[in-house]
C-alpha cells in the first residue's frame, strides 16, 4: 500500500487540539495540496483565508454561532450544543475555503480543495476536521460581508472550514463503514 492510499485510510476527524502551532512549511504545503485539486473546467476558483490569532478565529466563531442562532436551524444548534459553541474547538489553525456563489460546480471545487487539505495533514502528522458549519457563513443574508471581513474576492462566499493542529486525548477510533454503497454492473 502506498502513502498516498495510507494517509486517506488513516484520516480521522479530530476535535481535540494542543496549543502547539503548526510549522509554516507544513501549512503552506497543506494549502499547495489544496491549490492543486481538480476544478471544474479548470476555474480554480477557491480562496483561503488561513486563521491562526486566536481572537480572528474566536471572531469568526462568533459570527457562526449568531448566523445559527438567528437561523433557527434545530440540527445546527444542536451541533453547537455539542460544542459547547466552540466550532473550531480551540484548533491553533482553521482554513475558511470560499468559493464562487454563481459557478454551480464552486463548492464541489472548494470541497476537493478541502479534502486535499485532510489528507496532506494526515500525511505530515497533523490533525484535521472538516467544518461544514462554516457554510452558514455562505449562505445567511449577510454572505457578503462575511466574505469581504475574510479576504475573499467579491462574489465569493464561505463554505467549508478545516482545522488544523496536533491532536490531544489519543486518536479517533474508525467509524463503521456502510455497506451496500458499492454497485458493480
Amino acid at each position: 500500500m502506498n502513502d498516498a492510499v495510507r494517509s486517506i485510510l488513516a484520516r480521522r476527524s479530530v476535535r481535540a487540539f494542543d496549543t502547539r502551532s503548526i510549522a509554516r512549511e507544513d501549512l503552506e504545503t497543506i494549502l499547495q495540496c489544496a491549490r492543486s485539486a481538480p476544478s471544474a473546467m479548470n476555474t480554480q476558483n477557491w480562496h483561503f483565508t488561513v486563521l491562526q490569532d486566536p481572537e480572528a478565529i474566536a471572531k469568526v466563531n462568533g459570527w457562526i454561532v449568531a448566523e445559527v442562532r438567528e437561523s433557527g436551524d434545530a440540527r445546527a444548534a444542536g451541533i453547537l450544543e455539542r460544542s459547547g459553541g466552540n466550532v473550531f474547538r480551540n484548533a491553533p489553525c482553521v482554513v475558511v475555503v470560499s468559493t464562487e456563489r454563481a459557478d454551480r460546480f464552486g463548492v464541489v471545487n472548494a470541497a476537493a480543495a478541502t479534502e486535499n487539505m485532510l489528507i496532506a495533514a494526515q500525511s505530515l502528522g497533523i490533525a484535521s476536521c472538516w467544518i461544514g458549519m462554516v457554510g452558514i457563513l455562505g449562505t445567511c443574508p449577510r454572505a457578503d460581508t462575511w466574505a469581504a471581513e475574510l479576504g475573499a474576492p467579491k462574489g465569493y462566499a464561505p463554505f467549508f472550514g478545516v482545522t488544523l493542529g496536533y491532536g490531544a486525548g489519543g486518536s479517533p477510533v474508525e467509524p463503521p463503514r456502510r455497506d451496500g454503497v458499492v454497485t458493480y454492473k
